[in-house]
C-alpha cells in the first residue's frame, strides 16, 4: 500500500505540473495529501511541513541567495563574459564542454553542490550566449561534474557520513571514487550534452541573461577567475586545515570560520562588489540593485525547493524510509549491488540524496563490519544509489528546471537521465574495482 501511495503522489505532482500549477503550491498539496494517506495525523502532518521548511531553508537559503548574488554581479560586471571568453579561446570552442566539466569538477570537490551550482549557472549562460550553443549543451556537463562530486567524494556530506559509518579509509574513498566519477563524468556530461544539444531553451528567461558588457570595457581575466573561485579557494583552505592543522591551532579556526560556504560566499560577495562596481566607477545603489536583482529573481525558486523539502519530510516522518528499508533487507544479492539497490529505492522515494545514503548506510552497515564487502567500496556503491532517478521530490531536480527555465518533460529528458547515468556508471566502477 505504501508504494502505492508514494506512485501516486509522484503521479499527481506530475499531472498538476503538467496542468501549469506552481510547483510551489502542487507540492504543498501532494505533501499533505501524501502526509494524510500514508496514516500521518494532521498535527504530524503540520509538523513534518514545519520542519521540512526549516531543515531546507537552514541549509540552502544563504547559500543560495549570496551564491546568486555574487553570480549576478560577476555577470552584470562583466566577469562571467570575460571567463568565458577565456575558456573558449583556451580550450577551443569545440571543446567548450571539456572547459566547463574541468571548471566543475574543480570547484565540486570541495564546493557543496548548491554552492557551487549557483556560482556555475552565471557562466554557462554567459558561454551558451557567446558560443551560441544550445543551454543543456553547456549546462549538463557543469551539472554532472557537480553531482559526481558530491556524492562520491569526501569532504561532502553523505561520503564523509558513510566512510565513518563503514569504518572506511578517507584516502582510498577519495582514490576510488575519483577513478569511477572520472568516467561516469565523462559519459553522463560532455556525451550526454551533445545528445541533448538539440532542445531548445529560452536563454533570456533567466535572471543572469542581460546584454553582454562591451569586450573593451571586460574587467581582466585574473581578477575575474579570482573573485568566482575565492569561495573554492577558501573551502578548500578549511579543508586542508581540517585535516593537516593542530586542532588547538588559532590559524586552524580562522581557516575553518573564513571556509564556511556562507562565510566564504559572503566575502566574495563583498569582494566582488568592491572590484566590479565600486572600483570600476559604479554607485553603490546600482551595484546593491544587481544584488537585489539576484534575490527577487530566484525568490520562487527557493519557495519550490522548500517546498519539495516539505515532501521529503512527509515522506520520511511517515516511516517510508523505514519500510522500504525493512522490505529490502529481504532480498539475496551481491552485497555492493544490495547496497546500491537500497539506496536507489529510498532515493526515489524520498529525494534527497544525502538521507538517502544515511538511511541506507544503517542497512548495509552489518554487511560491511562483517566482513562481506570493502568498507571503501560500499561508501560508493550507497554514494552512487543516491543519486538515482532524481524526479519532483528532490530540490536538485526543481533547481535545475528553473534555474535553466525547462519544461517538466526536458528536466526528466536532461536532469533525470543524468543522475541516473552517473548512477549506473558509478555502480558499473564499483564492480569492476571490486573484481580487480
Amino acid at each position: 500500500m505504501t508504494f502505492t501511495i508514494i506512485i501516486s503522489a509522484i503521479a499527481l505532482q506530475i499531472f498538476l505540473t503538467w496542468k501549469k500549477i506552481s510547483p510551489f503550491l502542487s507540492l504543498l498539496i501532494v505533501a499533505i495529501l501524501a502526509g494524510f494517506c500514508l496514516g500521518m495525523t494532521p498535527a504530524e502532518v503540520l509538523a513534518s511541513i514545519n520542519k521540512g521548511v526549516g531543515n531546507t531553508l537552514s541549509g540552502l537559503v544563504l547559500i543560495i541567495c549570496l551564491g546568486a548574488g555574487l553570480g549576478k554581479i560577476l555577470e552584470a560586471g562583466g566577469a562571467t563574459e570575460k571567463i568565458s571568453a577565456t575558456l573558449i579561446h583556451g580550450f577551443g570552442q569545440q571543446n567548450v564542454q571539456w572547459a566547463i566539466m574541468v571548471t566543475g569538477f574543480l570547484i565540486g570537490i570541495p564546493l557543496y553542490y548548491n554552492a557551487g551550482f549557483v556560482i556555475l549557472v552565471p557562466l554557462v549562460f554567459s558561454i551558451a550566449r557567446k558560443a551560441n550553443l544550445s543551454l543543456l549543451f553547456v549546462a549538463i556537463p557543469m551539472a554532472a561534474s557537480l553531482s559526481t562530486t558530491h556524492c562520491f567524494l569526501p569532504p561532502h556530506p553523505g561520503p564523509v557520513f558513510l566512510v565513518n559509518a563503514f569504518h572506511a579509509d578517507i584516502g582510498k574513498t577519495l582514490i576510488y571514487g575519483s577513478l569511477i566519477a572520472i568516467p561516469a563524468v565523462i559519459v553522463a556530461g560532455p556525451f550526454l550534452g551533445k545528445m541533448l544539444k538539440h532542445v531548445k531553451t529560452d536563454i533570456s528567461a533567466s535572471v543572469f541573461a542581460k546584454e553582454i558588457v562591451p569586450h573593451e570595457k571586460l574587467p581582466a581575466a585574473f581578477p575575474s577567475f579570482l573573485i568566482s573561485l575565492l569561495p573554492v579557494l577558501l573551502i578548500a583552505c578549511a579543508v586542508l586545515a581540517e585535516n593537516f592543522i593542530a586542532p588547538d591551532a588559532v590559524f586552524r579556526k580562522v581557516l575553518l570560520f573564513l571556509g564556511d560556504p556562507t562565510i566564504a560566499l559572503l566575502l566574495a560577495v563583498l569582494a566582488a562588489t568592491w572590484y566590479f562596481g565600486i572600483r570600476a566607477g559604479k554607485p553603490v545603489d546600482t551595484t546593491m540593485k544587481w544584488l537585489a536583482d539576484a534575490v527577487s529573481g530566484i525568490a520562487m525558486i527557493l519557495l519550490i525547493i522548500t517546498a519539495g523539502g516539505v515532501f521529503k519530510q512527509v515522506l520520511q516522518d511517515s516511516g517510508t524510509d523505514q519500510y522500504i528499508a525493512s522490505f529490502s533487507s529481504k532480498w539475496q544479492m551481491p552485497p555492493l549491488v544490495f547496497g546500491w539497490v537500497v539506496t536507489a529505492l529510498l532515493r526515489v522515494a524520498i529525494g534527497s540524496a544525502t538521507v538517502a545514503g544515511i538511511t541506507a548506510a544503517g542497512v548495509v552497515s552489518p554487511l560491511v563490519l562483517s566482513g562481506s564487502a570493502s568498507p571503501e567500496l560500499m561508501v560508493l556503491a550507497v554514494g552512487t544509489g543516491s543519486v538515482f532517478g532524481s524526479h519532483v521530490n528532490d530540490s536538485g531536480f526543481w533547481m535545475f528546471k528553473e534555474f535553466f527555465n525547462l519544461s517538466l518533460k526536458q528536466t526528466f529528458l536532461s536532469w533525470t537521465v543524468m543522475e541516473t547515468t552517473i548512477s549506473i556508471i558509478g555502480l558499473i566502477g564499483v564492480l569492476l574495482l571490486d573484481a580487480w
